[in-house]
């Protein structure tokens, strides 16, 4: 899906990702696009920040209530402060207009068409279905699924890759550059503070914290590792 008030752009974002097979809902306005969002199930989201009336933070917001599309955030405006409100809501990545039409279709493609983070590491308790257990945080791979003492948590495609990222080698500490080549894999060159954005929204999904560690632990100065669960 492309949300865009600028009938021109939208509809040459949506001739490139047409072009490379991808079934695409074009709408100029944010609250159509929350709608349409539940009727089609889109796999991603281009997503303009500055729509009038409800803006692109909104539509985020509303939309991870029910998705977990992929959602690049386009916005006119460079200031870091929008960058972050935008990923603090859900958004996976973003593009600062003008920007090129063909690489953000390699992002998409690059972001869907990759392989889920794999199996493998020692350190969590598994089972024969690759289902890493943490204290009484449950990571199934397979499933696409995670528990906290057995309920399930709710988590976006990216903190999922995050968390499957962390949770496949516990004993090993993963740097902020190593998680977005692993998790992002489209040639990001922005801040790497992405990466703690999606580490907060993690965190407190889990009922974690960065003062306890006992799921998502920061090493100071290096990055992240998965901590017992205890």
């Amino acid at each position: 899906m492309v949300v865009d008030d600028e009938p021109d752009l939208a509809g040459l974002v949506a001739s490139y990702l047409e072009r490379e097979g991808f079934e695409v809902t074009v709408t100029g306005d944010g609250a159509q696009a929350v709608h349409l969002a539940r009727e089609v199930d889109p796999d991603v989201m281009i997503l303009d920040l500055g729509l009038p009336g409800l803006d692109g933070v909104e539509v985020c917001r509303r939309l991870r209530e029910f998705s977990d599309a992929y959602v690049v955030m386009l916005t006119a405006r460079t200031d870091e402060v929008d960058t972050l409100i935008g990923l603090s809501v859900g958004a996976d990545d973003y593009m600062s207009k003008p920007f090129s039409p063909r690489e953000l279709t390699a992002r998409v493609q690059a972001r869907i068409r990759r392989p889920r983070a794999g199996l493998g590491g020692p350190g969590a308790v598994r089972t024969d279905r690759g289902v890493r257990v943490f204290g009484d945080l449950t990571v199934d791979i397979a499933a696409h699924e995670v528990t906290v003492s057995g309920v399930p948590v709710h988590l976006t495609r990216t903190e999922f890759d995050v968390l499957a990222t962390l949770s496949a080698d516990p004993g090993v500490v993963v740097t902020r550059r190593a998680l977005i080549e692993t998790v992002w894999r489209t040639g990001w060159d922005g801040a790497d503070h992405l990466v703690d954005v999606h580490i907060g929204h993690l965190r407190r999904k889990l009922g974690d914290d960065a003062a306890r560690g006992r799921y998502v632990m920061t090493i100071r100065g290096v990055g992240y590792r998965m901590g017992a669960g205890r």
